[in-house]
Order: C-alpha cells, then sequence, then structure tokens
C-alpha cells in the first residue's frame, strides 16, 4: 500500500481499529463485528467486500454483499468513517472504491439504506452528493416514527464507456 493508495482489503488484524470506528460513530455494538466478518476471514463469503481506509490505521470501512437471488444487485451494508476524520472525503473515496470494484466486475446495481430521522440527513445527503437516487421510503420500518430509506446507484459498466 502506499500514500496514494489508502484503501485496501479489511485484515483480520484491522478489527481492533474498525472496532474503535464503529464505536465512536455509535452504529451498533462494535463486538458484533467478530461475527460480521468471520466467513469473510475464513474465505467463506468470497464475493463479499470488506474494505478498511488507512491513515496510520484504519480509519474507515465499508462491506458489502450481493442480494441473493438478483443477477448484480448489491447491498452496501455497513459504512463508517471515524469522527476524528471525517469530512476529509475518506467516505467518498472508499464509497468510489467499492462501485469501482463492483463495476469491474460487471455488476449492476448498488442499494443502501438509512434512516429517515432528522438526525440521518447528513447521511443522506452524503449519498446524494455521491450520485445515488432515493427509491424508496418504508415507513415504521425501525420503529415507528423511524422509516426505511433506500437509496439506489446504477453502476456504468466498463464496455459501455
Amino acid at each position: 500500500m502506499t500514500d496514494d493508495q489508502p484503501i485496501r482489503p479489511l485484515q483480520s488484524g484491522d478489527l481492533p481499529d474498525v472496532k474503535g470506528v464503529i464505536d465512536a460513530c455509535g452504529l451498533f455494538p462494535p463486538d458484533l463485528l467478530d461475527g460480521m466478518t468471520a466467513k469473510y476471514f475464513a474465505g467463506e463469503a468470497q464475493t463479499d467486500v470488506w474494505l478498511t481506509y488507512v491513515d496510520g490505521k484504519p480509519v474507515a470501512v465499508a462491506y458489502c454483499a450481493p442480494e441473493p437471488m438478483t443477477h448484480g444487485t448489491w447491498n452496501l451494508l455497513l459504512i463508517a468513517v471515524h469522527p476524528d476524520s471525517q469530512g476529509r472525503g475518506c467516505g467518498a473515496a472508499i464509497l468510489r472504491h467499492v462501485e469501482q470494484i463492483l463495476t469491474e466486475n460487471g455488476q449492476r446495481l448498488l442499494l443502501v439504506e438509512t434512516s429517515g430521522l432528522a438526525g440521518f440527513e447528513n447521511t443522506r445527503g452524503f449519498y446524494r452528493k455521491l450520485g445515488f437516487d432515493q427509491e424508496a421510503r418504508i415507513r415504521d420500518f425501525y420503529q415507528a416514527g423511524e422509516d426505511k430509506i433506500v437509496f439506489r446507484k446504477a453502476l456504468k459498466s466498463p464496455a459501455a464507456d
């Protein structure tokens, strides 16, 4: 890895720092990462994409997986940037890297979901800024009064250039 290429596949030794990212962002209990990554590190989830953005140590993480029973549709299931590193382009860079990997492998769509609460407006703005369109709103999905917002982005095939 060179200084101009800070994004790389997640390694098992990255887990303590990535757990720190998850904890600092308050997304979910960081110990859940052990179970989430177990098949990936065991080589049983060969299609899943786990990336980290390293700035001295991992400061961001992204995870996406194919949607079962579809052709070329993927879900971005996790993207997080440590609050100390937010606003520097780490999130956009790691998401673009995910898109590049999927596009180079002939995938068609990338979906991401987030909360409809007002506190998530910056998150929704982040996806819009990176070319995602709001595709759906499922009312009261997470709990009463908290909608799920689904964003969609068509991936450009390299053959279409």
